[in-house]
C-alpha cells in the first residue's frame, strides 16, 4: 500500500513536472484569467450603463418639479434561506401625503421593478399591496432617491417607511459610479495580466494584474475562480517566463 502511494506522489509530480514545461499549461491560464477578467469588465460596463443619466446630468435637481418614481420590490428573507427574490405583479399605487390617490400606479415587471413617470416633486405616499403581505407605505419625495426598495414581509398589517429629509442622492450616484469605474479598471487590469501571461514576458506583473482583476467581481464569483485557477497554472508554469520568474 505504501509502496502504492510512493508511485502516486511520483506521477504526480511528474505530471506537474511536465506541465511546468508545456507552454500550453501558461497558455491555458493566460486564456482562463483573460475570460474572468472579460467577466469582470462586462459588469463594470454594465454597472456604469446602469446609473440613471439624468442623475449624473443634474435632471432630478431639487430645483425640478417632476420627477420618476422608481424602485423594486423584494420578497423577505426567510431563515436565510429562502426569500429575498423580486416578486412580478405587484401593485404599487402612488398616494397624496393625505392618503387620497393620485391617480397614478404600476405594476412590477418580471425583475420586481416598477416606474411611475413624471410625478410631481411633493411629499407622497408609495403603497405596496400583495396578498399574503403585509401593506407597506413609503413617504417620499419623488427625485430624492434613485431607488425605493420595498420588502415584501408575509403578514396582515401594515408597514410604514418614512423616506423624506435631507437626500444624499448626489453621493449615492457618485458613490455607485466609483465602483463601476473601479470594477472596469480591475477587469481591464485583469486583461493586461492575461495578455501578460500569455506573452510570456513577465511573471510577477502577470501575477499582480491578474490579483487586480479578481476584485472585478464578473458573475459574483465565476470570474474570480476563473481568474484564479488561470493564477495557479500561470504560476505553475513560471519558469517559462522570460523576464522575472524567480
Amino acid at each position: 500500500m505504501g509502496l502504492s502511494e510512493e508511485q502516486e506522489g511520483a506521477d504526480l509530480e511528474y505530471l506537474l513536472g511536465d506541465m511546468a514545461v508545456d507552454p500550453a499549461t501558461r497558455a491555458a491560464g493566460a486564456i482562463l484569467i483573460i475570460l474572468g477578467s472579460l467577466l469582470g469588465a462586462q459588469l463594470g460596463i454594465m454597472l456604469i450603463s446602469a446609473n440613471p443619466g439624468e442623475l449624473l446630468s443634474g435632471r432630478l435637481d431639487s430645483t425640478d418639479t417632476y420627477a420618476d418614481v422608481s424602485g423594486i420590490v423584494n420578497s423577505a428573507l426567510i431563515d436565510n434561506t429562502t426569500g429575498g427574490d423580486p416578486v412580478e405583479g405587484v401593485r404599487v399605487r402612488l398616494l397624496y401625503d393625505d392618503g387620497s390617490t393620485t391617480g397614478k400606479e404600476a405594476l412590477t415587471d418580471s425583475n420586481g421593478r416598477f416606474t411611475i413617470p413624471d410625478v410631481l416633486r411633493e411629499s407622497s405616499i408609495i403603497y405596496v399591496s400583495h396578498p399574503g403581505n403585509n401593506t407597506t407605505s413609503v413617504f417620499m419625495v419623488p427625485g430624492d432617491h434613485a431607488q425605493i426598495v420595498v420588502t415584501l414581509a408575509p403578514g396582515d398589517g401594515e408597514q410604514v417607511i418614512d423616506m423624506r429629509g435631507e437626500s444624499h442622492l448626489g453621493e449615492s450616484v457618485l458613490f455607485a459610479t466609483a465602483i463601476a469605474v473601479l470594477t472596469l479598471l480591475a477587469g481591464l487590469a485583469g486583461l493586461i495580466g492575461g495578455f501578460e501571461a500569455y506573452r510570456g514576458n513577465s511573471y510577477r506583473r502577470s501575477w499582480w494584474l491578474a490579483f487586480v482583476g479578481l476584485w472585478s467581481r464578473g458573475m459574483i464569483f465565476v470570474g474570480p475562480l476563473l481568474i484564479l485557477l488561470g493564477m495557479g497554472l500561470v504560476t505553475l508554469s513560471k519558469e517559462q517566463f522570460s523576464g522575472d520568474a524567480q
